[in-house]
Parts: C-alpha cells; sequence; structure tokens
C-alpha cells in the first residue's frame, strides 16, 4: 500500500489590484475503500474560508470569494494519500452477454452523461476506428484496452503543443498532446463504441519508473465493463489504473474536473502558475517546475462574472 505526500500550489499574479475572485476548485480527492487520505489541508492567501457541497458526479468540490482588493491569489493544497491495489477484472468469453448487458443499462439515467459524444470535423474517422474494432468481436474489456493502446501508439506525447481551450478536433488533426488531450481522445472512442466512460483528475506517482505525467495534474479514462465497474485506463501511459494514480475528480470531460477555474472583478492581465511535488515513502522526491499555465486579459466584472463562467462550462 504505497503512501504518497503531495503538494499542489496554484498561484495567480495580477497586473494590479483586483477584487471579488470567486472560485471552484476540485482539489478533494476521493475517499473509498481503493483510496484512504490520512491529512489534507488545503489553505487560501489571505485565509479566505472554502465552502464545500457534493456536485452532480458526486465530487467534493469547494468555492471560495477573496472579496477584498489582492494583486495575487495562492491556493495550496497538502495530502497525505495511501492507495490500496485493485482487483483486476477477468475476461471471459462471454462477449454476446457482456454487450447485451452494455446494451441494456445505456438508457439508464446514470449512464446517460457518460455515453453522449459531440459531432466534431474529424468524427468520420473516428468512428471508423471504433467500428472496426467492434467489427473484431471482442468482449466490452478487450475493446477498451485496444482503444487505449490505439491512442498510445498513434497519438505523439508532446507538452506546449495544445492548451485546455483546444478542441477536439485540432487535437484529432495534431495527433499530439498532453494527458487531457489523450483522456478526451479515449472518452470519445469509448463512447462511440457504446462503452459507457468518465473523465478523471488527479495525480501519478510512480516514483521514477518513467511513467508520463509525473509531477504534474493528470488524466484519464474510466471505462464501465459489464459485471465488473468503472475501470480506470490511462492512454498517456498505455496503462490499466491502479495504486499509482490518485484520483481527485471525475466527469464528462475536463469542464467538470478542472482543479481550479474562476474569475474576478478587474481589468488586469494575469498569469497562473502550478506546480505539483510527490514525495514516497523511501524518501524520493519529485517536484515539477512550475509550469505558467495561462497569461490573458480579463475583460470587465459584467462580462466575466461567475455565472457567465458556469454557463460557458455548460456550453462546452
Amino acid at each position: 500500500m504505497p503512501k504518497f505526500r503531495i503538494r499542489h500550489i496554484t498561484k495567480y499574479v495580477y497586473e494590479g489590484p483586483v477584487r471579488d475572485s470567486a472560485n471552484q476548485i476540485m482539489l478533494y480527492p476521493v475517499k473509498d475503500d481503493f483510496q484512504e487520505v490520512f491529512q489534507h489541508e488545503l489553505a487560501v492567501s489571505g485565509g479566505v474560508p472554502i465552502a464545500t457541497h457534493i456536485d452532480y458526479f458526486g465530487n467534493e468540490q469547494g468555492t471560495f470569494t477573496h472579496a477584498h482588493p489582492h494583486e495575487d491569489l495562492l491556493i495550496d493544497s497538502r495530502l497525505v494519500v495511501v492507495t490500496r491495489p485493485r482487483p483486476m477484472p477477468v475476461d471471459n468469453e462471454e462477449v454476446d452477454q457482456s454487450w447485451a448487458e452494455l446494451s441494456q443499462i445505456r438508457s439508464q439515467f446514470h449512464f446517460l452523461d457518460y455515453l453522449r459524444y459531440d459531432w466534431f470535423e474529424g468524427m468520420d474517422e473516428v468512428a471508423k476506428v471504433a467500428d472496426a474494432q467492434k467489427a473484431q468481436r471482442l468482449s466490452p474489456l478487450a475493446s477498451a484496452k485496444a482503444l487505449c493502446s490505439y491512442v498510445f501508439e498513434y497519438f505523439s506525447y508532446q507538452k506546449g503543443i495544445t492548451t485546455v481551450e483546444s478542441t477536439l478536433a485540432e487535437v484529432w488533426q495534431l495527433k499530439s498532446g498532453v494527458c487531457q488531450d489523450f483522456a478526451q481522445i479515449l472518452l470519445v472512442l469509448l463512447r462511440r463504441m457504446d462503452l459507457p466512460a468518465r473523465y478523471v483528475s488527479g495525480y501519478i506517482c510512480p516514483n521514477k519508473n518513467g511513467m508520463r505525467g509525473e509531477g504534474a495534474t493528470h488524466a484519464w479514462v474510466e471505462a464501465y465493463i459489464p459485471f465488473y465497474g468503472w475501470l480506470g485506463l490511462d492512454p498517456t501511459n498505455n496503462c490499466v489504473v491502479n495504486d499509482n494514480h490518485v484520483r481527485l475528480a471525475v466527469g464528462r470531460h475536463f469542464a467538470d474536473c478542472s482543479p481550479v477555474k474562476g474569475t474576478y472583478r478587474g481589468s488586469f492581465d494575469h498569469t497562473l502558475t502550478v506546480t505539483v511535488s510527490v514525495s514516497y515513502e523511501d524518501g524520493g522526491l519529485v517536484e515539477s517546475s512550475p509550469v505558467l499555465m495561462a497569461h490573458e486579459p480579463m475583460t470587465s466584472f459584467s462580462k466575466n462574472s461567475y455565472r457567465r463562467h458556469q454557463e460557458m462550462q455548460m456550453q462546452q
């Protein structure tokens, strides 16, 4: 049972004083039989209190407003978590029975959000890949693993080539990106095969074994496997998720799981940097260099209100 100490620092620096900074944070780790949280400290500069609630997808979500004028905003999350290995699903020869089970549950309310996919330019090519996989008449488990391998093999892992605003069409055309992009592509492939799939945000803690995404926030996918449940698939590393992944949140796509998002009153530009460090029981430490995530002008509060931001997210 590995034990990880994770520190996640998010820092906004504004070019002048701003106020009424309203934010939503998804930095609370999942608590279940496979992930035990021993300690979690979450602080916002200025001593701003954080209100928490459970969202539509069952995630713990925090919200806060920094009303007074400030020129920077720091969100500091410190976590001690133990993960436990999961029993892996065993494939069987009842292929037709497994697909029949998926056909029966696809109309259930709980799965509707995880089966919908938006059309984008390139969807015809996606359909060909998914249909070719389905034509092999493999089990849902084998099909899901095969599509995970497809993304790993045909997409190039390159930092800086995409942003959080890059569309699926752009990622599909580039055949490049980072973990978020790999997860989004795998989502649409799985859903095109009528396999329920959801986006997962969190951390990967492989202790220097060469896996991509270490020392930063990470993203992967969970596919619903009949007679088993949700199975994590990491297309960035072409592996089944187990006890070296720490889960924060699940949702339909990135917008539902974004670690931090919000807005403020003011017209100044800002920069956003994110630093994640993971320390291990053997004394090992992996720390990312501060990553510049954004540098963009912000409009007036009337055009950039928290409500407007939520509306924009709902349209994605």
